[in-house]
């Protein structure tokens, strides 16, 4: 342990403590530095819930994931939309957002457009929950690009189903 087995005990039990202060945050308080965000989220569909595929309004449900950089273009290609319920959605082919662009990830079924900017999830049931959810964004290297959490009562004072993280 070297000359000053006393002093290296409290640096260690300093250093552990600020470990476990560190590890107790929420997730939700975290600000990631990466240029890729979720702006915003229509965690209700407008009118009744209804999954059906033919006739269903999953597709009106969607967030919005913008690039917030000034100058790279983002491939979206293997990022990773989950919920806190652990529902998720990969992006498994290129779709890439220039500087202030934006994609709707849409429930349902549809053609993703690069014009229209939108990708469909490719299924008819909803991911987030009307009373409240976790929206996880992470990186294809497994790393957080942004995180935010919602509840109806708190987060969504017009009652309109959409939510605004990010200008």
């Amino acid at each position: 342990m070297g000359k000053h087995p006393v002093i290296a005990a409290a640096v260690t039990a300093v250093t552990v403590g600020a470990l476990a202060v560190a590890a107790a945050a929420p997730a939700q308080a975290a600000e990631y530095h990466s240029a890729l965000k979720i702006r915003g989220v229509q965690y209700d569909a407008p009118g009744s819930d209804s999954n059906r595929c033919s006739g269903g309004n999953t597709d009106e449900e969607y967030v919005t994931i913008k690039n917030y950089s000034s100058s790279a273009t983002i491939n979206l290609k293997n990022y990773l939309v989950k919920d806190a319920a652990g529902n998720r959605f990969r992006f498994t082919a290129n779709h890439y957002l220039q500087p202030g662009d934006y994609v709707k990830l849409r429930g349902g079924n549809g053609s993703d457009s690069d014009s229209r900017n939108v990708v469909y999830r490719d299924n008819c049931n909803f991911m987030w929950n009307n009373s409240g959810d976790t929206i996880y964004l992470d990186k294809p290297s497994g790393s957080r690009s942004d995180v935010h959490a919602y509840t109806k009562r708190g987060s969504d004072p017009d009652n309109n189903g959409y939510i605004r993280f990010h200008n």
